[in-house]
């Protein structure tokens, strides 16, 4: 992505302590943008923030939890007082929740899991829209999953949750499409973050994730980072209502 790509422009990432999401808050910034950082973690935003600033960009971090509505409403609220705009989000906060087969799931684990995977999506783009309206559009990247496409066992909650996102991106394209604003979904497949060593605990395990895809290894996480940018961007302008599979390959078999 080209240094000046988003100069001018604000971005938000939600979720941005580690992994996926640390990775695009540091490329927005390279690419030109000032970035807000949100997350639950605070030591954690503050380092992403550290780092965005040592890239010579610009950078803040908004303590928040993504299910708590007031504490979204402050992030973007919290953006557009220190920026004065809001141009493009990355919503990819999320968890994977506890892994179980369906019968022996609990309603804590579900509400936890929608609560930070939908209802999180669903409170941020709630938000984010009025604010990228007021500077005449915008785009808006949501963090689905190859799960949101196919069923894995022991993880029925967490593929509920993303077929949720993808649900909602295509109905949000639809609605605000003609507004300015483009909605679309990335759907990463293992990908090197924490979250994937949680899912696959032991070299064996890792050792299948790697082999489940065409390509035949693991996704980095700036792998995705180049998809959310890209479909932030002006190149992606007729592009909206998509969930771009960033899997190497899996949703091809």
């Amino acid at each position: 992505m080209n240094s000046n790509t988003f100069a001018g422009k604000v971005a938000l990432v939600t979720g941005g302590t580690s992994g996926i999401g640390r990775a695009a808050a540091v490329e927005f910034a390279r690419a030109g943008a000032k970035v807000v950082v949100s997350g639950r973690r605070e030591k954690e935003g503050e380092e992403t923030v550290g780092i965005i600033h040592a890239a010579g960009g610009e950078g803040l971090f908004v303590r928040a939890d993504i299910g708590v509505e007031s504490e979204v409403a402050h992030v973007v609220d919290a953006t557009l007082r220190k920026f004065g705009r809001l141009d493009a989000a990355f919503n990819n906060a999320g968890i994977e929740g506890h892994r179980a087969p369906l019968a022996e799931q609990t309603v804590d684990n579900y509400r936890a899991i929608m609560d930070a995977n939908v209802l999180g999506v669903f409170l941020a783009m709630k938000y984010e829209i009025p604010a990228m309206l007021r500077g005449g559009g915008g785009a808006i990247v949501n963090n689905a999953s190859i799960a949101g496409h196919v069923g894995f066992p022991t993880v029925s909650l967490y593929c509920a949750s993303k077929h949720a996102v993808v649900g909602m991106t295509k109905a949000a394209a639809i609605e605000y499409g003609r507004q300015g604003i483009r909605v679309n979904a990335v759907s990463p497949a293992a990908i090197m973050t924490d979250m994937l060593g949680r899912f696959f605990p032991t070299d064996e395990a890792m050792a299948g994730a790697a082999n489940m895809h065409p390509v035949g290894r693991i996704g980095r996480p700036e792998e995705v980072t180049s998809a959310v940018l890209y479909l932030c961007s002006p190149e992606a302008s007729f592009i909206t209502g998509q969930a771009l599979g960033v899997d190497g390959g899996y949703l091809a078999q």
